[in-house]
C-alpha cells in the first residue's frame, strides 16, 4: 500500500509525455527549480546558525530564564508553518498595523521597508518555524559534552571560541546533519507557506496543475521530479547516520555551566528572548486578537463546529487506524526478526519523507483506475452504473494519512515494544499466562504509554495537514486547516485566526508530552 503510489509517482518520470514536457520546460520547470533552491538554501542556513546558537548557549552556559527558554524554544512546533506565514504577512505587509503605525510616527511612505512579500520573507517564515529541529538535536549533542570538551580544548591552548569551532561543534556534526535533512525535507514539503507568500516551489506547482489547470498528468510529471530529490535527500541522511558513532558521557552531563556575567549575559538572554518572541509569542499574541475581533464580529460558530468536527474525526479515525496497524508490524518484528521483515518495516515507514502533495497524487492515480475497474465489474454483472466508489472519499484520506504518518506511530511504539523482554514472557508463561492473556495482562500495561505517545502525534499531525486533506477530501469535507487556507487566500487574516488558534493548542499537546517524558527520563 506505501510503495503502490510511490512507484506509480516515480514511474511517470521514466514515461514523460513529451508535450507536458515541453510545456513545463518552456513556462515552470526553471523558476520552480531556481525557487526551491534558493529556499531550501536560506532555510538551512537560517536554522542551523539559529538552531546551533540556540543549542549552545541553553546546553553550555547558565544564564537568567536559562531553564525556562530550554523548553520555550520548542513552541515554535506547536505552531503550523503556513499559519506563521498569515500572521507574518497580516503584521507586516503594507496594509498590515506595523507599517500602518510606522507611516503616521515617521509621516514617510516608508520606501525602505523591506518588503515581506518575496523569497526572504518565506525563508524567515519557515527558519523560525523549523529551526527546532537544529536547535533539539544540537542541543543533545552538547549536552552530552558539556563544559568538559572546551576545558579540553583550552588545556590545549585554545580559547573558549576556537574550543566550539574545533572541537564542540564537529563532535556534534552528526546530530546537526540529522536536524538539518529534517529541515530539508520539510522545507521540500511544505505547501501551506509558500502557498500563502505565492511563492512558486514543486508543491504549489503540483496543486495548480491539477486544480487549475485540471492536468493529472502534469501534477504527477512534476510529482516524480519532486520524489527523486527527496529521495536523494533521504540517501544524504543515511550516509550521515551511517557515519554517526561518536562517544557520549552520562558525566558531561552533570558538568557545571559556565557563568555569564555583565553585558554577554544580557545579550544572550536578548537574543533567545528575541527568537522566542518572533517565532512563538508574537504570532500567538496576534492570533489571539484577530480571534477575539472575529468572534464578536460574524463568528459563525456552526459552521466552525463542523469543521472541528471534521478534523477531529480525521485525525481520531487516522490515529486509530495507523497504532492499530503498526502494533501487528511491530508484533511481527517481534515474531520474526529477520532482515526481510526489517526491510519491509523500514519500507512502510517511508512515506513520512514524501511531500504531502505528491502523496495525493500517488493515492488519487490507482484510486482512479480502481474505480474504472470496480464500475466495470458492477456494470457488467448487474447493469448498475456505480460511477466512483473511491476517489473523493474518506478512504482516500485516510490511506494517504496512514502512508504519510505510518512512521510518526511505530517510533513510539517500537520504543515501547523493545521494553517487552523475552524474560518477561517466559516468566508469564511460568506463571501459565500466555496468548491473549499474555497481551491483555502484560504487554498491554507496558505498550500502553508509546501507544498514547503515538495516538497522540499522529492525531494532532493530521488535523494540522493541510496538502493531502485539501486534495484528496470529500466535496463539502472541509477541516479547519483547508478552511484557514481559503481564507488566506483571500487574505482574511482575522477570520481564520480562530481555527488557527485552535491548531496552536493542539500542536502544544505532542510539546507537553515530550518534556514530561524528558523530565521523567532525567527523574531516572
Amino acid at each position: 500500500m506505501v510503495l503502490v503510489p510511490i512507484v506509480i509517482i516515480f514511474s511517470s518520470f521514466f514515461t514523460p509525455a513529451d508535450d507536458i514536457w515541453r510545456h513545463l520546460i518552456d513556462t515552470t520547470l526553471p523558476e520552480l527549480l531556481i525557487n526551491t533552491f534558493w529556499l531550501a538554501a536560506g532555510v538551512i542556513t537560517g536554522t542551523a546558525l539559529l538552531g546551533i546558537s540556540l543549542a549552545w548557549f541553553t546546553a553550555v552556559y547558565e544564564f537568567p530564564g536559562r531553564i525556562f527558554f530550554s523548553w520555550a524554544l520548542l513552541l515554535p512546533l506547536a505552531i503550523p508553518a503556513y499559519v506563521t506565514a498569515f500572521v507574518a504577512l497580516g503584521l507586516f505587509d503594507f496594509t498590515g498595523p506595523v507599517q500602518t503605525t510606522l507611516r503616521v510616527w515617521f509621516d514617510s511612505d516608508l520606501s525602505w521597508f523591506p518588503d515581506i512579500r518575496n523569497k526572504s520573507g518565506v525563508i524567515t517564515v519557515l527558519t523560525l518555524s523549523f529551526y527546532p529541529y537544529v536547535y533539539l538535536l544540537a542541543r543533545n549533542a552538547f549536552m552530552s559534552q558539556g563544559k568538559r570538551s572546551l576545558e579540553v580544548a583550552q588545556s590545549l591552548g585554545l580559547t573558549r571560541r576556537q574550543g566550539f569551532f574545533k572541537v564542540a561543534l564537529p563532535m556534534a556534526r552528526p546530530w546537526i546533519a540529522g536536524g538539518l535533512m529534517l529541515v530539508l525535507m520539510e522545507t521540500l514539503a511544505d505547501f501551506g507557506t509558500a502557498s500563502v507568500f505565492n511563492y512558486n516551489t514543486f508543491t504549489t506547482a503540483i496543486y495548480k496543475a491539477w486544480f487549475s489547470m485540471f492536468s493529472l498528468e502534469a501534477a504527477s510529471q512534476l510529482a516524480s521530479l519532486l520524489i527523486i530529490l527527496v529521495f536523494v535527500v533521504i540517501v544524504l541522511e543515511q550516509q550521515f547516520r551511517i557515519r554517526m558513532r561518536y562517544a557520549e558521557s552520562k558525566r558531561s552531563q552533570r558538568a557545571h555551566r559556565i557563568q555569564l556575567y555583565s553585558w554577554n549575559k544580557w545579550l544572550v538572554v536578548g537574543f533567545v528572548f528575541t527568537v522566542v518572541f518572533l517565532a512563538f509569542l508574537l504570532p500567538v499574541a496576534q492570533l489571539s486578537v484577530w480571534a477575539v475581533q472575529s468572534i464578536n464580529a460574524d463568528f459563525d460558530l456552526t459552521r466552525f463546529g463542523e469543521f472541528l468536527w471534521h478534523s477531529f474525526a480525521l485525525s481520531a479515525l487516522a490515529a486509530l487506524l495507523t497504532c492499530s496497524i503498526v502494533i501487528v508490524m511491530v508484533y511481527a518484528v517481534r515474531r520474526y526478526p529477520d532482515a526481510s521483515m526489517r526491510y519491509a518495516i523500514r519500507a512502510a515507514t517511508i512515506g513520512y519523507a514524501l511531500p504531502g502533495t505528491v502523496l495525493a497524487i500517488g493515492v488519487y492515480m490507482p484510486m482512479v483506475w480502481l474505480d474504472g475497474k470496480l464500475s466495470e465489474w458492477i456494470f457488467d454483472g448487474f447493469r448498475i452504473d456505480a460511477g466512483p466508489l473511491l476517489q473523493g472519499t474518506l478512504i482516500a484520506m485516510l490511506v494517504a494519512y496512514l502512508i504519510r504518518f505510518m512512521a510518526v506511530g511505530h517510533y513510539p511504539i517500537d520504543g515501547a515494544m523493545q521494553r517487552v523482554t523475552r524474560s518477561i514472557d517466559e516468566a508469564a508463561m511460568s506463571l501459565g499466562t500466555q496468548g491473549w492473556a499474555m497481551i491483555r495482562k502484560i504487554h498491554f500495561p507496558i505498550l500502553k504509554s508509546g501507544i498514547f505517545t503515538a495516538a497522540t502525534l499522529v492525531f494532532v499531525d493530521v488535523m494540522k495537514e493541510m496538502p493531502i486533506t485539501l486534495m484528496t477530501r470529500p466535496f463539502g469535507w472541509d477541516t479547519l486547516a483547508v478552511r484557514i487556507f481559503s481564507l488566506t487566500s483571500e487574505g482574511q487574516w482575522e477570520q481564520a485566526a480562530v481555527p488557527a488558534v485552535t491548531l496552536v493548542l493542539a500542536g502544544l499537546i505532542p510539546i507537553v508530552v515530550f518534556m514530561r517524558q524528558t523530565e521523567s527520563q532525567i527523574n531516572e
